[in-house]
Parts: structure tokens; sequence; C-alpha cells
């Protein structure tokens, strides 16, 4: 259910700040809305989502956190595709290819790879998990507003989808000129990714920074 009933800047009697927002798209300044469980607000202008106030944010958000990290060791570590060519078989994995591109010559690329589908993943992860412990406990919410900060500097540099397009287009061509066999790892690294997608939809992040709030109220 959307709620764009929000009055532009112009119309706006003098309110304090807590009272106002800015759309992120067109910045149109607007009284902010207050929804119910499962209600969405949109930017009358241009239609952006402002916020979505979603039901058992928290313990969605941590189960889906908790599940991604489960996945993380095997979607990196484990075979994601089994390759026969010629009488020879081998396994590919993610660490296994980092490997490749700095043994190769390729040590700044072989970096960046690292970077973006090991440890930046991971630490997105991390960041999340300790924000909504902060909320859950109560405890060092500054840190936690510092953590949220942080992962949302992050986001843009995490490259999961990017892998699995490049995974999916290597097994496309090499399908037809070896016996190809997928692996667990490919399996475990596609649940990763729709963990992370679905935590993404699921953590809302105007009920997480009013939760960050020294008097704000852990609500579920």
């Amino acid at each position: 259910m959307s709620d764009p009933a929000s009055q532009p800047a112009s119309t706006l009697p003098s309110l304090p700040l807590e009272e106002l927002v800015a759309c992120h798209e067109c910045d149109l300044l607007m009284h902010k809305p207050q929804l119910l469980l499962e209600q969405k607000a949109s930017c009358p202008r241009c239609g952006f989502e402002l916020f979505a106030h979603r039901a058992q944010v928290q313990r969605r958000s941590l189960a889906l956190v908790l599940t991604a990290l489960v996945l993380f060791l095997p979607a990196n570590f484990l075979p994601i595709m089994h390759l026969t060519l010629l009488g020879q078989t081998t396994q590919d994995t993610l660490w296994s290819a980092v490997v490749s591109l700095y043994h190769g010559g390729m040590e700044a690329v072989a970096l960046i790879v690292f970077l973006c589908s090991m440890v930046i993943p991971l630490l997105k992860l991390l960041c999340q998990l300790l924000v909504l412990l902060s909320i859950r406990w109560r405890l060092a919410l500054a840190w936690g507003r510092r953590l949220y900060r942080s992962y949302h500097h992050l986001r843009e540099w995490g490259m999961l989808e990017v892998y699995l397009i490049g995974i999916l287009v290597s097994i496309v061509k090499l399908i037809d000129m070896a016996d190809l066999t997928l692996g667990s790892g490919l399996f475990c690294f596609v649940g990763l990714l729709l963990a992370q997608i679905w935590l993404e939809v699921s953590m809302s992040p105007h009920q997480i920074w009013e939760a960050l709030e020294e008097g704000g109220h852990a609500r579920d």
C-alpha cells in the first residue's frame, strides 16, 4: 500500500527536522508520513519508494544474515564446477580463481576480485549482523550507527551478481567443449546471493535507523 500523502516544501509550515524527509532521487522535501505495518510511502513527484514499514524486520533480517554467513565459506571454497577435458579433470572455486589470477601475473586483478567477491561481501554481512545485535540487545548504539553507515558505503563494492553472471557465461561456453558437472559451491553461491538480496529487501533502512536512536524502540 502506497502513501504518497506528503506536502512539498513550499506548503509546509515550520516543522522540526525529524518530521521532514527529502526524496533521495529528486530532493523533494515532504512531511514524514506515519505508516502501519506492511505499508509503503512513495515520492509524489518521482515515485521513488521513501519508506517501507515491514513486520518482524529484525527477526527476518537476523535469520537471513546468519543464513548468508553460513553459506559464505562453502560458496567461496567448495567447487563451483568439475571440468573434464582430454582425460584431465579440474575443479574450480572462487578462491582458486583468485589464486590463478595472482600466479598468472595479474596481481592487481586478483586483488580486485578478492576484495569485491570475498572481503567486502563478508564485511557487509558482519556489519549487518553487529547492527542487528546492537539493536536487539540495546548495546553500543553509537557503534551500531557507525557500522550501519559503513555498510551503506560498502554496498556499491559488493559484486556477487556480476560473478554469478560470469560463472553462467563460462558454463554456457564450456558445456559443448568438455564434460562439465556443476559443483555444490555453485548452489551455495546462488543461495548466498539470494539471501543477500532478500536481506536488502527485508532490512528496511528507516526502521533500522529509528531502532538505532538512543531513545528508539527495538520494534519488530
